[in-house]
């Protein structure tokens, strides 16, 4: 992971948005899903094992080392072989780290108290076998929840990634309530208020990011989400597969979409079970985001 000594953080490393916006500037605006689904591993061959897990992820991980901004584990994909599932993760981090490529751990966090603390300790503190760069996080039990995750983030140089307006039929049944108050708007103004605390936001770099998908239409006009002044990056899966193409991406985000990082995961995996296959996958989504 890149460094910086001036605005570093008390663990000796810039802060995640400064990182982050460094490697969209040096690679593109891609972020590709790790999402070993047991139909994905069956179409590669692999068994529905540890073993299938991590000549996937590992694999992936060789593929778009040099293509991709960011990798995002789909860290419930981990959890459903157990301790073993849970140990390929921790690999696949390390290798990541190592090769330098930043991770969003997939893990939708939110809780309260210690319990949320527990949370941000795994994900995000030096030391941790599964520390990742960032970590998506849920605040549906209020957005102040999150503070430990927010507060060791901040310490640490990692990122969070707050979810805001999620493009499944089910989120507008909460997100979307409160009309020019909606629950997605409050979101987005407490993580805009959280990067003005830190250095590098007023430029965009902010730490503090929003998932928004990347099939969410017109509901971030429609709800009056002022996602450009949030100043921090912006998460958009669903690429490909489910349905979004860049160019949709530039109609949602408007003036916003400098924050945009594409993600994409079973569009490109499919391309496997070859480095190759799925490196093609991945440098052609990579020219869309940037065409």
């Amino acid at each position: 992971m890149s460094e910086a000594p001036a605005g570093a953080t008390a663990a000796g490393r810039a802060p995640f948005g400064e990182r982050l916006a460094a490697a969209t500037a040096a690679r593109g605006p891609l972020c590709v899903g790790v999402d070993p689904h047991p139909s994905l591993l069956a179409a590669w061959g692999l068994a529905d094992d540890a073993d299938g897990l991590r000549r996937f992820s590992l694999t992936v991980l060789e593929a778009v080392a040099d293509v991709a901004a960011a990798l995002k584990p789909q860290v419930a994909l981990y959890e459903r072989q157990g301790s073993a599932g849970l140990a390929v993760l921790e690999e696949l981090l390390a290798a990541a780290r190592d090769a330098g490529v930043l991770t969003i751990a997939d893990a939708k966090r939110g809780d309260i108290g210690s319990t949320m603390a527990a949370y941000a300790d795994a994900w995000l503190r030096d030391g941790s076998p599964l520390a990742a760069d960032s970590v998506t996080l849920s605040p549906y039990l209020g957005f102040e929840s999150l503070r430990p995750a927010l507060d060791l983030a901040a310490e640490t140089g990692r990122g969070v990634f707050v979810l805001a307006l999620t493009s499944n039929p089910e989120g507008a049944s909460v997100q979307h309530v409160g009309g020019d108050a909606s629950v997605a708007r409050r979101i987005v103004d407490a993580a805009a208020a959280e990067n003005r605390r830190y250095a590098g936001s007023a430029e965009g770099h902010g730490s503090v990011g929003l998932v928004v998908g990347a099939t969410v239409g017109g509901a971030v006009e429609a709800l009056g989400l002022d996602l450009a002044a949030m100043a921090g990056p912006i998460l958009a899966p669903g690429l490909g597969a489910q349905g979004a193409t860049a160019a949709d991406l530039r109609t949602t985000f408007g003036k916003a979409y400098r924050q945009v990082l594409g993600t994409s995961s079973r569009d490109i995996l499919t391309g496997g079970p070859t480095a190759a296959g799925v490196r093609g996958r991945a440098q052609r989504t990579l020219a869309e985001l940037a065409g």
